[in-house]
């Protein structure tokens, strides 16, 4: 009888209230502390990898009128906020005071410092192609033909960095679910579990 429940596809139409199913349900649990952690660090970093990654959209033009803040250096600024979300990562492994969530985070750490040297000099091209740090001069110096058809080969190693940079198959050794149970975020619950994703 426990198997017959329904799968996550069928939940509206094919699946699409799913997210919002899950979103819900961490939303309403509880959030179990441990005792031994450090409980400010503990419950600041997934603060911490939440803002970060909310205010890296903040030069990302959604039309050619639509931007938050049209920066001249807004790819150095993308730069700089993604590679503080390591703090995050570090910080939630740490704080939770136990071994596994640590070397989770250290796995998780090195990944992510080393596929964002690879993104680096990928968009580091890109701007060099577009002549500006201006992400909405870049999207514009793409009208004739996009960037993508003449850089193929940075294209293909961005793709292989953006799996890797998200821990995505087949860069999910940080998770490490057989050794280490899901890596840095082992000891977090409901809503601050939700704020690493």
């Amino acid at each position: 009888i426990i198997q017959r429940r329904k799968g996550p596809n069928v939940i509206g139409f094919v699946g699409l209230l799913q997210p919002l199913a899950d979103g819900l349900k961490l939303f309403v649990k509880e959030t179990i502390l441990p005792s031994s952690s450090n409980l400010a660090v503990f419950l600041i970093a997934p603060m911490i990898t939440f803002i970060l990654s909310l205010i890296g959209w903040a030069v990302i033009p959604l039309s050619e009128n639509i931007v938050l803040s049209d920066l001249n250096v807004g790819i150095i600024y993308l730069f700089a906020v993604s590679s503080l979300s390591v703090f995050g990562i570090i910080t939630a492994g740490w704080s939770s005071n136990s071994k596994y969530p640590f070397l989770g985070a250290l796995r998780s750490a090195a990944q992510m410092i080393s596929y964002e040297v690879s993104i680096g000099f990928v968009i580091a091209t890109v701007a060099l192609c577009a002549g500006s740090f201006n992400l909405s001069c870049v999207v514009l110096s793409q009208r004739s033909i996009w960037f993508f058809v003449p850089l193929l080969p940075m294209f293909v190693i961005f793709l292989i960095s953006m799996l890797a940079e998200t821990n995505r198959h087949p860069f999910d050794l940080p998770e490490a679910e057989a050794e280490l149970v899901s890596g840095y975020n082992v000891e977090y619950s409901a809503m601050t579990f939700a704020l690493f994703f």
